[in-house]
């Protein structure tokens, strides 16, 4: 009995959204890391693609995990949409860039840069470590306007709601910075 209460448990704690320890109007953590894109290895820094317009941070688990993959296909169709709201996304995992630089040709269709964290640092920062395996990221996504404030932050293993939730947080940030005051 004490057996499968501790088992359920585990299972909840790992399927419930945790709360990430960044929220809403909090100074996102800056940083810079290798990234691969278009299985082209480079240095990925948040404060030069900050200057471009906001970001679209995402954590996922592990390169070429079915959800992974399915959420990295799910952002690289939405790239243009995210573009068309002045957007760029990157994703972050604990994988190596050997890994990433694979990963971003098949699963990103070359389309956004997904980024190695292989010591943890951007993980810890962004309290994005799954609990129940904190050698894994967590599946959240944040939405980083260009002063590095948080504006967005959605936690889930489902990983086919985070487009459509950092979607339309960046819609939201973008009318009410059009809206006359």
């Amino acid at each position: 009995m004490l057996r499968t209460l501790a088992l359920l448990l585990t299972l909840a704690l790992a399927w419930s959204p945790a709360h990430a320890a960044l929220d809403i109007g909090d100074a996102a953590p800056d940083f810079t890391t290798e990234a691969a894109l278009g299985g082209k290895v480079y240095r990925f820094s948040l404060a030069e693609s900050l200057r471009k317009g906001p970001v679209v941070l995402y954590f996922f688990p592990a390169a070429f995990s079915e959800g992974c993959s399915v959420e990295a296909h799910e952002f690289a169709e939405a790239v243009a949409q995210y573009e068309a709201l002045g957007a760029s996304v990157v994703g972050v995992s604990a994988d190596d860039i050997e890994t990433l630089s694979r990963f971003s040709v098949k699963a990103c269709q070359g389309k956004f840069p997904v980024a190695s964290d292989e010591n943890q640092t951007v993980i810890t920062a962004y309290d994005a470590a799954l609990p129940t395996r904190p050698e894994y990221a967590n599946r959240i996504s944040y939405v980083i306007a260009p002063n590095r404030t948080i504006v967005y932050q959605y936690t889930s293993l489902n990983p086919v709601k985070h487009v459509e939730k950092t979607l339309g947080a960046l819609r939201e940030w973008s009318a009410s910075r059009t809206a006359p005051r």
